[in-house]
């Protein structure tokens, strides 16, 4: 028999000015950014917290803590690469993510494609095993109102 975890992650961060909007590790044209200590990529952390999760080892707040100024304005791209090269010395792999970003805007449609691409990269993993999907939150809330994004994973893996 297969082992196999599963973990589930979630983000939420603010919109502001002044900042680029970066989902999946590709940079989304609008005129707000995330706030965050890094990039604040909340797809990515989303996706990371999954991965810890299904393992047991703590959140991202724990292995990069955000008053740690090593990981001011980091790509979360680079961090996802440290917790995939964790995940698998721990003997497991992905075997595949599913993702929904919560924003009211911008249309994120445009761009599914292409942040897909950029987190089979990353994770080494074919693109078929990468969903993400986006939706708005019929303007209800922070997130409707256009102030917040937000992100929900979840992720299965298996032992190597």
């Amino acid at each position: 028999m297969t082992d196999l975890r599963i973990g589930h992650g979630f983000d939420l961060h603010r919109l502001t000015e002044n900042r680029k909007l970066i989902l999946g590790g590709i940079e989304i044209p609008y005129t707000l950014g995330l706030l965050g200590h890094s990039d604040a990529d909340v797809l990515v952390h989303a996706i990371m917290d999954a991965m810890l999760g299904a393992l047991s080892l703590g959140d991202i707040g724990l292995h990069f803590p955000p008053e740690d100024e090593k990981y001011k304005d980091i790509s979360s791209i680079k961090l996802l690469h440290h917790v995939k090269n964790l995940i698998n010395e721990k003997g497991y792999k992905i075997v595949n993510t599913d993702s929904t970003i919560l924003a009211q805007k911008p249309k994120l449609l445009p761009y599914i494609q292409e942040i897909r691409q950029s987190l089979a990269k990353e994770l080494e993993i074919n693109i078929e095993n990468i969903s993400v999907k986006a939706t708005t939150t019929e303007k209800l809330g922070d997130i409707g109102k256009g102030l917040a994004i937000a992100t929900e994973s979840v992720v299965l893996l298996e032992k190597i």
